[in-house]
C-alpha cells in the first residue's frame, strides 16, 4: 500500500508519536508514515539524505539489516544497534522502533526495507563508482610520475653537472676564506658628449623612403615596379599605424599580384571582402597572409572569393591566416582542396577548429607540409591529432603556443617518432610541461635551430641541462619568464652559446654577472638580445656586454633600473638600445617624425 493512500485515514499514531514525527527536522519519516501530505513533501526543503525512519516513542524496538546482496533481511530483538564486522559488508541501519499493532509494523517494516535498500544500492553503486574512476585516475598520474622521474632521474656526470659544480665549489672556498669576487671592470671608450650626439639611430635612405609613403599612401596611384619585399614593408607600417583601407588594398591586389601579406586585417569587412578577393585572379598567388581576419574569414565566403574551384589556388605555398574566428572545419577543406601545394599553413587563434581540421591537412598535405601553427587553437586535443601529426613527414617547423592539452605523454610519444626532422619548435605558454618533456625533446631532436620556451613555470635547472648537453646548434632561444639560476644560463653559453644569434631573458629574475660574463666569452654571434627586466644588471654588465658582442644589432633593456647614462658612453654603435628609461619606444624613428 502506497504511503500516501492513508492521507484520508485515521492514523493509528498516538498523539506523542504523531508530535514527534511532524516537529523532527527531516520530513521523510512523516512522509512514509502518512502524517505528510504528497504536496507538502514534494515541495519541503527538508528531506533526509542519509538516515530513514528515527526512533519511535513505543519501546518495541527491531534492528533491520540490509546485506550485500539485497536479498537477507534479519531481524534482532536488541535494544542497541549492531555493528557487524567489516568481513561480512553489511551495513546496519538505525534502530528502528515499529508499532505494536500488527497491520501497521509489518507495513512499516516493509516501508524501511524498501527504504533503506533504496539508500544502500544507491551508496553501494556511488561507493563502486568512485572508488572505479579513483583507481583509474590514481594509476594513470601514477604512470605519468613514473615515466617523468625516468626521464629526469640521471646521476651520471656532464660537462654540464660538472661545470654547475666547479662554480659552486669555487663560491664555497671563497666564502670561507672571506674572498670577494669582484666582477670585471667596464671602462667607457667614448666620453659624454659623443655618447648624447650619436645615442640616435639614424635610419637608411630606403627606410625614410618607405616612411614617407605609407605616411601619404592615399596619394599613391600605383604599385607597379614596386618588388614584393618593399610592398611587405609598406603594408606593415600601414596596418601598424592603423592605416591600411580598402584604397591601397586595391593597389595590392592590381593585375596578378604573386604575394599577398596583410598582418592586420580587422578592418575588412565580409563584403569588401567578397568584392576584392571576388574578381581576384589567384592562380599565380603564392603567398598570401590575412591575418585577424575573423570578421570575413568563414566556409560561406570562400567558395565565392579564394576557393572558387579545386586547385584555384595551386601555386599557394605559404597561408596564413592568424585570428580567423569563424573559420571551421569545413572552411579548412574547402581551402586546402584549393591549394594543394602548400608547405606552410599558420592556423593561430583559430578557435573553431578541432583535431578534425589535422586530419584533414594530413590526408592532403601529410607528404610536402614543412611548417605548421596552432598556437592558441584551444578546442584541439592533441591526444586526438597525434596519428595526423605522425603523417607530416617532413615538417620541420611546429607551434604549439598556447594550446592547453599538450603534456608530457604528448612530447613523448611525438618527439620520439619524429623529433629528428624538427628545426624550429615553440611551446610557450605550454603550462603543464615539465623537465621531462625537455629531456625528451633535446634527446630526440639533434636538429634543433629555433626553441621558444617561455613561460613555462614547473622548469627547473634541469631543463637547461638537457639543453646545454645536447642542444649545441641553436641559433634562436627565448627563455622569457622562466625560474632558472644565473649559474645554469651561465655554463649553458660556456657550452652551447656560441652558435646564438637571438637570445632572450626577458623576466628571468636570477640572471647576473655570471651570466653577463659567459655573454661577454661567446656572444659574438649575437644579433639580438633582450635583457629586459633583468635588474640585477648594472652599466658595468650592460657595457661589457654590448662593447664584446660585435655583431648585437638589437638589444632590449625595459625594465633595467640600474641603467645610467654611463651606459651610453659603450663603443658599439651599431647595437640599437630598445627600452630605455623615459625614451620613447620608437626614438629611432624620431627624425622622420620631423619631416
Amino acid at each position: 500500500m502506497d504511503p500516501t493512500d492513508q492521507n484520508n485515514q485515521e492514523h493509528p499514531c498516538s498523539p506523542a508519536l504523531r508530535k514527534r514525527l511532524l516537529e523532527q527536522e527531516d520530513d521523510t519519516d512523516a512522509y512514509y508514515l502518512g502524517l505528510l501530505p504528497p504536496e507538502a513533501y514534494d515541495t519541503s526543503k527538508r528531506i533526509k539524505t542519509h538516515d530513514f525512519l528515527a526512533a519511535f516513542d513505543e519501546p518495541k524496538r527491531e534492528t533491520i539489516v540490509i546485506s550485500d546482496s539485497d536479498e537477507e533481511v534479519q531481524h534482532d530483538s536488541e535494544s542497541e544497534t549492531e555493528t557487524e564486522s567489516d568481513d561480512d559488508r553489511r551495513i546496519v541501519a538505525r534502530t528502528l522502533t515499529l508499532f505494536p499493532t500488527n497491520q501497521q509494523e509489518e507495513h512499516n517494516k516493509n516501508i524501511a526495507r524498501r527504504y533503506a535498500a533504496r539508500v544502500h544500492n544507491a551508496r553501494r553503486y556511488a561507493a563502486r563508482i568512485h572508488d572505479a574512476v579513483s583507481n583509474a585516475a590514481d594509476k594513470l598520474d601514477d604512470d605519468d610520475v613514473e615515466g617523468e622521474v625516468d626521464e629526469v632521474d640521471d646521476d651520471s656526470p656532464t660537462p654540464f653537472s660538472e661545470a654547475i659544480k666547479a662554480i659552486q665549489d669555487r663560491a664555497e672556498r671563497n666564502h670561507k676564506r672571506g674572498i670577494v669576487e669582484e666582477p670585471p671592470v667596464w671602462i667607457p671608450k667614448r666620453n659624454g658628449k659623443d655618447s648624447v650626439r650619436r645615442r640616435l639611430y639614424v635610419p637608411s635612405l630606403q627606410e625614410l623612403t618607405v616612411y614617407i609613403l605609407a605616411k601619404h599612401s592615399d596619394a599613391i596611384v600605383s604599385l607597379d615596379c614596386v618588388c614584393d619585399e618593399l610592398r611587405h614593408r609598406l603594408s606593415n607600417l600601414l596596418c601598424d599605424s592603423r592605416k591600411m583601407n580598402s584604397h591601397f588594398l586595391e593597389l595590392l591586389l592590381a593585375d596578378v599580384p604573386t604575394q599577398i601579406r596583410l598582418k592586420d586585417c580587422s578592418w575588412l569587412t565580409e563584403e569588401e571582402f567578397t568584392k576584392y578577393f571576388g574578381t581576384l585572379v589567384t592562380s599565380e598567388i603564392g603567398v598570401l597572409q590575412l591575418d585577424k581576419c575573423g570578421r570575413f574569414m568563414s566556409e560561406y565566403t570562400l567558395p565565392a572569393t579564394l576557393a572558387k574551384s579545386p586547385n584555384s589556388l595551386s601555386n599557394l605555398t605559404i597561408l596564413s591566416l592568424t585570428g580567423a574566428c569563424r573559420l571551421t572545419n569545413e572552411g579548412l577543406r574547402l581551402l586546402v582542396s584549393s591549394a594543394t601545394e602548400l608547405r606552410s599553413i599558420n592556423l593561430s587563434q583559430c578557435s573553431l577548429l578541432t583535431y578534425s581540421s589535422l586530419e584533414i591537412l594530413a590526408d592532403s598535405l601529410g607528404s610536402i607540409l614543412k611548417e605548421l601553427r596552432i598556437d592558441d587553437c584551444i578546442l584541439i586535443d592533441v591526444a586526438r591529432i597525434l596519428p595526423a601529426l605522425k603523417q607530416f613527414k617532413q615538417l620541420e617547423v611546429l607551434s604549439l603556443a598556447g594550446v592547453p592539452s599538450v603534456s608530457y605523454k604528448f612530447i613523448k610519444s611525438y618527439f620520439i617518432a619524429c623529433g629528428h626532422n624538427i628545426k624550429d619548435l615553440v611551446l610557450k605558454d605550454c603550462v603543464n610541461l615539465t623537465d621531462a618533456s625537455i629531456r625528451v625533446i633535446a634527446k630526440n631532436c639533434p636538429g634543433l635551430r629555433v626553441l621558444d620556451i617561455m613561460n613555462l613555470g614547473k622548469l627547473t635547472d634541469l631543463s637547461i641541462e638537457y639543453l646545454a648537453n645536447n642542444c649545441r646548434g641553436l641559433r634562436t632561444l627565448k627563455l622569457c619568464r622562466n625560474p632558472f639560476s644565473d649559474e645554469a644560463i651561465s655554463v649553458f653559453l660556456e657550452l652551447a652559446g656560441k652558435t646564438l644569434e637571438e637570445l632572450s631573458l626577458n623576466s628571468i629574475n636570477k640572471v647576473g654577472l655570471l651570466t653577463a660574463s659567459s655573454l661577454v666569452k661567446n656572444g659574438q654571434n649575437l644579433h639580438t638580445l633582450d635583457l629586459s627586466w633583468c635588474r640585477n644588471l648594472s652599466d658595468n654588465e650592460l657595457g661589457l656586454i654590448v662593447d664584446s658582442c660585435l655583431s648585437l644589432r638589437s638589444l632590449k633593456v625595459f625594465g633595467c633600473s640600474q641603467l645610467t647614462d654611463m651606459f651610453f658612453r659603450h663603443s658599439n654603435t651599431g647595437t640599437r638600445i630598445i627600452g630605455l628609461k623615459l625614451s620613447p619606444l620608437f626614438q629611432q624613428f624620431e627624425s622622420c617624425r620631423k619631416l
